[in-house]
């Protein structure tokens, strides 16, 4: 599966990401989710829910598919 989410901000956090394709509810569940689930930002391995996310950043979820962040 492929996602693409279009930003009006200068970025995006992961757990925003997360939560804006519909992988968790909440923000709080991206901590736990990121423990458990292999997630790859520009094919670098990443569990901070925080990390910041630009246009052009691709983000990789095992089970779910790549998500592009894109300029709105």
């Amino acid at each position: 599966m492929k996602e693409t989410i279009q930003i009006q901000e200068d970025f995006i956090t992961l757990g925003q990401v997360l939560k804006e394709v519909g992988i968790i509810g909440t923000g709080g569940a991206a901590k736990w989710y990121l423990q458990e689930n292999p997630v790859h930002v520009n094919n670098e391995e990443e569990n901070r829910r925080g990390r910041k996310l630009f246009p052009g950043d691709q983000v990789q979820i095992e089970n779910f598919g790549l998500v592009l962040i894109k300029e709105g």
